[in-house]
């Protein structure tokens, strides 16, 4: 039997963070600042667990850009010393020279093990108006030995990110037929090479990697690093629309030199023949063949059979938990209203993305923000320092100070990656490398000896 237990405080109510990832904790670190108390919840059983899944990837940012102002104030009372801001960390890094610190700095402040199952209004479901603004926040969370409490808050900050939500295989954003059944073939995570396990899993063999962004840029250059080792290794390039001027990415134009990089790599990956593409493949189905699976467009094309298929089509936010609360959302990118004109990669330019804040974030739900990964909702493109710059703002908005809180802070870089993601349906714009948009997945990586895998967005 399950234990149950309420926590309030009469006075002073925290502001729960759900996530211990990297701008969860920078939240704390700016409530810390602001003389607020946060209480970060983490489902992980330590900090930034997420980013430990790629803790082998080397990240698109430098250490100079990957660190919150705040959150090094926090770690200077220990001794701490940022690395060199100029070189790049990988996830490992990041986690062990800082995330990790910075939560230890933070103790009690941080609770591991805690799955966050609803947030609401006390005693108010999202139908009630009646003294609703005037109610604090209570959190339901589940701990890991299956006790249930609930934690009244004075405001929440979604920093949870879209990591556990992958996007399926099937080009209308539900999973293709077949597709679960056949979950032994098919990851949804670029594959460590560097795992001996994992790297025998794909020597020799021929894999399907249904993608368009940095994430499907790294597997294939990792599966053209692994051809070069290993005989009959070939990768097969699944995209939903034509290849153009644009499908590799900014190249050499790109602000983020890394990224730029790391789409010269897959190309080079297709024209030295370690992989071959498939352009205007929709996938609808998935089909066995033996111990094989085939794939099967919606025009009806078959594609020989492959032994695996890494399926990097993008992340989704969870807002099951969030069911009870009033958000203002865009019914395309599940994004803050006010945000996601910015952020969509139909419409907008390179480069069109400015810093935004707490008047972007809010929701008709006052005290609630998404912030983060989570924050841009299916959109891609997120960097850290993005995350940063957003709950600085949020945070001295609740502190009070909305001077600061409307004030930028941060100069971001253009992307450098044009041709956006809704035009995947005309060869023709996408050859032209017209229309704008931004549409890189969030990924990683330093181009040297083996590309990393991608990661949440850096």
């Amino acid at each position: 039997m399950s234990n149950t237990s309420v926590s309030t405080t009469d006075h002073q109510q925290p502001v729960v963070v759900i996530g211990a990832g990297p701008v969860g904790l920078a939240a704390a670190a700016h409530l810390v600042e602001h003389g607020a108390e946060p209480l970060v919840l983490e489902a992980g059983q330590s900090a930034a667990a997420a980013v430990r899944e790629w803790a082998h990837v080397r990240l698109f940012s430098p250490w100079a850009e990957v660190t919150d102002p705040a959150a090094e104030k926090l770690l200077a009372s220990t001794g701490w010393v940022r690395p060199d801001g100029t070189t790049y960390p990988t996830g490992g890094d990041w986690v062990e020279r800082y995330l990790q610190p910075l939560a230890d700095v933070l103790g009690d402040q941080v609770r591991y093990g805690v799955t966050v199952t609803g947030v609401a209004r006390a005693g108010r479901d999202r139908i009630v108006d009646s003294g609703r603004e005037e109610q604090p926040f209570t959190v339901h969370i589940e701990t890991a030995d299956g006790g249930e409490e609930r934690i009244t808050a004075r405001a929440v900050i979604d920093a949870s990110g879209t990591w556990s939500v992958p996007g399926p295989m099937g080009a209308n954003g539900i999973p293709a037929l077949g597709e679960k059944s056949a979950s032994d073939r098919i990851t949804y995570r670029v594959p460590d090479l560097k795992d001996p396990a994992v790297r025998a899993r794909y020597a020799g063999k021929r894999t399907a990697v249904v993608g368009s962004g940095a994430s499907a840029f790294t597997a294939l250059a990792l599966l053209a690093d692994l051809a070069g080792e290993e005989a009959d290794t070939h990768a097969v390039w699944i995209l939903r629309r034509g290849i153009g001027d644009a499908t590799y990415g900014g190249g050499e134009a790109d602000q983020l030199p890394a990224r730029g990089a790391l789409g010269l790599r897959a190309k080079a990956a297709v024209e030295q023949g370690h992989a071959s593409a498939v352009t205007g493949f929709r996938t609808e189905a998935v089909e066995r063949d033996g111990d094989r699976l085939v794939l099967v467009a919606e025009d009806g094309r078959r594609l020989d059979a492959v032994d695996e298929v890494v399926v990097l089509t993008g992340f989704r936010p969870d807002l099951s938990f969030l069911s009870e609360l009033r958000l203002g959302l865009d019914e395309r990118l599940q994004a803050p209203t006010a945000l996601a004109p910015l952020i969509d990669p139909n419409v907008h330019s390179c480069g069109t993305v400015y810093p935004h804040g707490v008047k972007e974030l809010s929701h008709p739900e006052q005290g609630v923000y998404l912030a983060g990964m989570k924050s841009y909702g299916r959109a891609p493109t997120f960097l850290a320092m993005t995350g940063y710059e957003q709950v600085r703002s949020i945070t001295a908005a609740l502190a009070g100070d909305h001077e600061a809180a409307e004030r930028v802070e941060l100069t971001l870089p253009e992307t450098g990656v044009c041709g956006g993601a809704g035009l995947f349906d005309e060869p023709d714009a996408a050859r032209s490398g017209e229309g704008g948009g931004c549409c890189a997945a969030p990924a990683t990586l330093q181009i040297g000896i083996g590309a990393p895998a991608a990661s949440g967005g850096c």
